[in-house]
């Protein structure tokens, strides 16, 4: 009860505060109230180290700023993400690994030139479609994709399990799978 009250209040103090943004995923300043996100992310992924809690404490900064609970990290979701992401390793394609159409799980893809994109790089960009969704419309923007923003924020979901594998060719492939999944035909993120 008391890491939700806790979670609530550093949602009601983002909320009060300025605009936060992913702007400098390497880096992102730590300001009083990234820190109590930061703080909850970490007991909500237990026995998590560096990427893990990476992945999740970007995703719960994007959920913050729509008053959303923050998610938990699943060690199932996250092998499953691992196996994908090696399946991936070979050609780095960028690939998703169900067929079009099925859909047990939510899942956001990210291709990187290069080994250097990290998790806040792949979530920066999954968040940066916000600005192509518009919430009254329920819409993306014409001929652009806002899906995995939505499936970021979407209100039912409450678990999260991501993987980051640097391929043959030297580039980088991660994948976050979600559950429940989101992106419901005609439904509202949040």
């Amino acid at each position: 009860m008391s890491l939700l009250l806790a979670l609530l209040f550093s949602i009601l103090l983002l909320h009060s505060s300025t605009t936060h943004s992913l702007s400098s995923p390497a880096s992102l300043p730590l300001s009083s109230i990234n820190q109590k996100i930061y703080d909850t992310t970490k007991a909500l992924c237990w026995g998590c180290w560096a990427q893990s809690i990476q992945f999740l404490y970007a995703h719960n900064l994007v959920r913050a700023a729509h008053l959303e609970l923050p998610l938990a990290w699943d060690p199932t979701l996250e092998s499953y993400a691992g196996w994908w992401a090696s399946q991936r390793r070979a050609d780095c394609r960028l690939e998703h690994s169900f067929p079009e159409g099925r859909f047990d799980l939510g899942e956001n893809i990210f291709w990187g030139s290069g080994s250097g994109w990290g998790p806040l790089d792949a979530v920066q960009d999954w968040a940066g479609e916000e600005r192509d969704y518009s919430y009254a419309a329920n819409t993306c923007a014409p001929g652009r994709v806002c899906g995995h923003y939505t499936q970021i924020v979407w209100k039912d979901t409450r678990r999260v399990g991501c993987a980051r594998v640097v391929c043959d060719d030297g580039d980088v492939f991660m994948t976050c799978n979600y559950y429940p999944p989101g992106n419901y035909v005609g439904e509202r993120p949040y």
